[in-house]
């Protein structure tokens, strides 16, 4: 089933005032595949997703993921998804106002584009004034950076936005764990991501874990 048009939210299976909640932002940097193993992750882990795509993020799911329009049910990877999607141009969304309580909000895959917005605090789009209020609020901010080589000014607004408080998670897989598959690079990566949110998943695996004994 395909999203309604982008000036309603969606609302599926929410049943528990109790359960998480994470903001997650979509961006136009290649790496959807990123994005929707968060998301699939998150859905399994009952994690309440509210979900907010730029223009250019709704352009990368199309390229590389072949959607035409927003496919939640392909995102999740179930109907049951709970996911709120919100209109990236509506700035008076809940997840714009510090009185709506999450738990952290994640931007991936994350453009330069986004990274400057972010970290320089400009606000005029729901996604930027989302994560500027998570900043603000005090609460985790993480981007998953898609983008190399970086210039001077990538490096700076890093910095600034680490200053923030924000984190930076490159997506940049390892190797040390042999991976056999472009799958199991993407989950190395979504793996990492995961556990900068707190959210107890099974993707991928850990060095160590599983060795032989010598």
């Amino acid at each position: 089933m395909n999203a309604p048009h982008d000036s309603q939210s969606l609302i599926v299976g929410v049943e528990s005032a109790e359960m998480r909640r994470i903001v997650v932002g979509i961006s136009g940097a290649s790496g959807a595949v990123y994005a929707q193993g968060v998301i699939r992750a998150l859905v399994a882990a009952d994690v309440e997703v509210h979900l907010v795509i730029s223009t250019w993020g709704r352009r990368l799911l199309r390229d590389e993921l072949g959607m035409e329009q927003v496919n939640l049910e392909g995102l999740a990877r179930r109907g049951d998804h709970g996911i709120i999607l919100y209109n990236n141009n509506d700035v008076g969304a809940a997840i714009a106002s510090g009185s709506f309580l999450h738990d952290g909000m994640i931007i991936v895959p994350a453009s330069s584009n986004a990274l400057a917005s972010v970290a320089n605090g400009l606000g005029d789009n729901l996604l930027y004034r989302a994560a500027a209020v998570t900043l603000k609020e005090r609460r985790r901010l993480i981007l998953c950076h898609r983008e190399m080589p970086l210039s001077h000014i990538d490096i700076e607004n890093m910095r600034r936005l680490s200053l923030a408080g924000g984190i930076i998670a490159p997506a940049n897989p390892g190797w040390y764990l042999l991976p056999q598959s472009t799958q199991d690079l993407a989950d190395f990566v979504v793996a990492r991501l995961l556990d900068l949110l707190g959210v107890e998943h099974a993707v991928g695996k850990r060095w160590g874990e599983g060795a032989r004994a010598s």
